[in-house]
């Protein structure tokens, strides 16, 4: 069985691969560019999703499963992968504490004005009339609710903040004072001070968030988003923050990414722009082989029920 990989995992993971699993054939690239002569032998292949085209499915006729180290895969070619009848399995799960540090951080740069604090320091000017806040008793939206959102929520409430989330179903989540169905997300935004999104990209939340929405916030609201970048029409939430309908965007995940040089996004003063990077973590890849290792017991010995698996169908 060969396996390949266009991540180049360091060396204590990869002999720990080869040990754990003597019989199968691990192949390790710095990306696409290397393992694409082995993709096309390849049984299972393992990437960031992004460097897959339809040209390379359809002509690899031994792939069985493409192993995700991420949690989303809207970018990978669906309609070909379906098709082929070839199973996905992702690494939903680890992105729940960076990610939710990450909110939690900025959160704290907001009520503690860190950003002018620094701009201060570097011109050296002492000014002790920033009006500081706290995020207790603030309340945060989170759009939603999985495992990211649920550990976003329970750090929150370690600052004593009232917690409002929105999901598909409606059901409880631990760590979340009121719950909402995503059709009643309209009745949760005036009561939130920080609104944050981890949705994924699905045909059901593309530009989810519209005009409307922005005039339902408080204006002294602040949109995190960490989840993807085509949750809101970029031209609204630029205009919507021109008009100072909210105070502040934080935003990690954009409709294009890279951000493009001279993108209006970069000189607005009322946003914090970052590169993707809230779910950034040394522990990453650790992380995400130990799900693979487990879902590759579960193939090798067809045995139990692979961890994320994705069905192509629903989209999730």
């Amino acid at each position: 069985m060969r396996i390949v990989s266009s991540i180049y995992p360091n060396q204590e993971l990869q002999k720990e691969l080869q040990i754990e699993f003597p019989t199968a054939k691990f192949e390790f690239y710095h990306g696409m560019k290397e393992a694409e002569k082995s993709f096309y032998e390849s049984e299972i292949f393992i990437t960031y999703g992004e460097d897959l085209t339809e040209k390379h499915i359809q002509q690899n006729n031994r792939l069985k499963w493409i192993v995700l180290m991420t949690a989303g895969f809207d970018k990978l070619p669906l309609k070909a992968v379906e098709e082929k009848g070839i199973m996905v399995t992702t690494a939903r799960g680890i992105h729940s504490i960076p990610m939710a540090e990450y909110t939690i951080g900025i959160m704290l740069q907001y009520v503690k004005q860190t950003r002018i604090i620094m701009e201060n320091e570097n011109k050296q000017i002492w000014d002790r009339s920033l009006q500081l806040d706290e995020l207790s008793d603030k309340t945060v939206l989170i759009l939603g609710v999985g495992t990211i959102g649920g550990e976003i929520a329970r750090l929150a409430k370690a600052f004593r903040m009232n917690t409002i989330g929105i999901n598909r179903s409606g059901r409880a989540v631990g760590n979340i004072d009121k719950l909402y169905q995503i059709d009643q997300f309209s009745h949760a935004l005036p009561q939130a001070d920080f609104i944050v999104s981890v949705l994924p990209s699905t045909p059901e939340t593309r530009h989810f968030i519209k005009r409307e929405h922005f005039i339902s916030m408080k204006k002294s609201a602040v949109f995190i988003n960490i989840g993807r970048g085509d949750i809101v029409d970029e031209r609204i939430l630029i205009d919507a923050l021109n008009q100072q309908l909210i105070d502040h965007a934080y935003l990690d995940v954009f409709e294009q990414e890279p951000l493009e040089v001279n993108h209006p996004l970069w000189s607005m003063k009322n946003v914090t722009i970052s590169p993707h990077l809230s779910s950034l973590t040394r522990r990453y890849l650790p992380r995400a082989f130990e799900i693979f290792k487990l879902n590759l017991y579960t193939y090798l010995t067809k045995k139990g029920e692979f961890i994320n698996f994705i069905d192509l169908q629903k989209g999730y």
